[in-house]
């Protein structure tokens, strides 16, 4: 079993990796971790450490559940899976999740009201040109996960993310045993 699970900041892309990893008894690979050097998602490890993170990873698990993409460092990534996962979530939504996630992360002196009286920060304001954002090299962004998508060599299931894990966990079963 191997899954990739790709989608915006906020639509829950660990939180259903790290269930289907405890339920599989499979790795999880976070590619946060191979992005940022530590938790405080200030300063990014160099594209060769990213390189070697990720081989190391591809060395030791057989199969694995990631949550993320490695797409705009590395295209040839996660080639070998079996599904890739897109999650989708109500933009409102999954902007409140990411307002949330940030106050408990860092608290609401790091913070400051946008035009709309919502609390923000540098990235929360990047997340909001997840759906604006047109071009298919910009990482993190709808353009690129669609063009990901769209040149997938295993199936694509695309799945709502405000429904319950466990549920989402028995749809990307069933897709797997169709495969």
């Amino acid at each position: 079993m191997k899954i990739q699970i790709i989608g915006g900041s906020g639509t829950g892309k660990s939180t259903l990796a790290k269930f289907i990893s405890g339920k599989e008894k499979i790795q999880w690979i976070d590619t946060d971790r191979y992005l940022w050097k530590d938790d405080t998602f200030t300063e990014n490890h160099p594209v060769e450490k990213r390189m070697e993170l990720y081989q190391r990873d591809m060395r030791a698990s057989p199969c694995y559940v990631a949550s993320g993409s490695v797409f705009s460092w590395y295209p040839k990534g996660f080639s070998d899976r079996d599904l890739l996962v897109f999650l989708t979530l109500d933009e409102a939504v999954r902007m409140e999740r990411l307002r949330k996630r940030e106050i408990e992360r860092y608290g609401h002196h790091t913070m400051w009201l946008d035009a709309n009286g919502h609390y923000t920060n540098d990235f929360i304001e990047w997340c909001k040109t997840y759906l604006t954002e047109k071009d298919p090299s910009a990482s993190g962004t709808y353009a690129e996960q669609t063009y990901q998508i769209e040149h997938s060599k295993s199936p694509v299931l695309q799945l709502d993310s405000s429904k319950h894990v466990e549920e989402l966990y028995t749809e990307i079963l069933r897709q797997l045993r169709t495969n």
